[in-house]
Parts: structure tokens; sequence; C-alpha cells
């Protein structure tokens, strides 16, 4: 019989052991989220501008990251333009009355829950922050970079 067999079957132990999982288990369960214990408020965010949103707000909380690559998915790959879940619809309701901006300050609807989330946001990298408006580097860089070599092809 190995070392472990024989400490597993010892008069009481393993029930001891089971129930002490069983207990941190359960402490742990119990513990709020990190942000509550922490003191963290949950951010402030402005009321939208439109009278609905395109969902029901706890699904599109739950959910935005996901309808939002899927809407790229079929935009970008397959040429499908659809508004619903559409990223200039988010941005025209939410955009800040101090900014004009979803991603100006962190005050701004997208910032104030990423922030809190503590999750990076690259949607600015090709989007506007605000209604109407192309982020600057777009004019200066081409939307998908070139495959080719700088020299020209030849190597």
């Amino acid at each position: 019989m190995n070392g472990m067999a024989r400490v597993v079957n010892q008069p009481g132990l393993g029930k001891g052991f089971r129930l002490a999982a069983c207990l941190g288990a359960m402490a742990l369960l119990a513990i709020p989220s990190m942000p509550v214990v922490a003191g963290v408020d949950l951010p402030k965010l402005e009321h939208a501008k439109g009278d609905k949103c395109v969902d029901e707000g706890g699904y599109i909380r739950r959910h935005h990251p996901e309808l939002l690559k899927h809407h790229r998915d079929e935009t970008m790959r397959k040429g499908i333009r659809t508004t619903k879940y559409s990223l200039k619809k988010c941005v025209e309701c939410h955009a800040g009355s101090k900014t004009g901006s979803v991603a100006a300050s962190k005050e701004d609807f997208c910032i104030a829950c990423h922030s809190y989330a503590g999750v990076k946001l690259d949607c600015w990298d090709c989007h506007a922050t605000k209604p109407g408006k192309r982020p600057s580097h777009q004019a200066a860089q081409p939307a998908v970079p070139s495959l080719m070599p700088s020299n020209g092809g030849s190597q």
C-alpha cells in the first residue's frame, strides 16, 4: 500500500478532509466580489439618448462583446451590413454630454464600465468614439495592412 492510501484510510481523516474542503468551498462562494470588498463603487453612467436599447439591458450588458464581434465578422468578412448591433448605434446613444464621446474620459460610457471590469478596449483603434467622426489615424493608414514586403515584393 502506498503512503497516500494510508493517510486517506486513517480513521476520521478522510471525512475530516472532505468536511474541511466543503467548508472551504462554501466560504469562497460566500465572499462577495472583489470590487465590493475593496470598496470600489459601481460606475455612474449617463442615461442613453435613445428611447430604448436595441435589446434588453441585462442581455446587452452580458453579451455585447459577442454581439459586436459577430456583427464585425458579418460586416467585414461577409459584407453583410445591418444596424441592430452596430457599434455606431451604441456610440450615437451612449456618447457623454460633456465629451460627446464614449471613450474620451474615464466617466464616458465605455471607459467607465470597462475600467471597472479591468477590460482593455481595442474598439477605438478602428472605430470613432464620437458620433459622425472617424478616428484621426484612419485617413493616413489603409484599413487592411499590406501583406507584401516593404521592398516592393522582391526578397
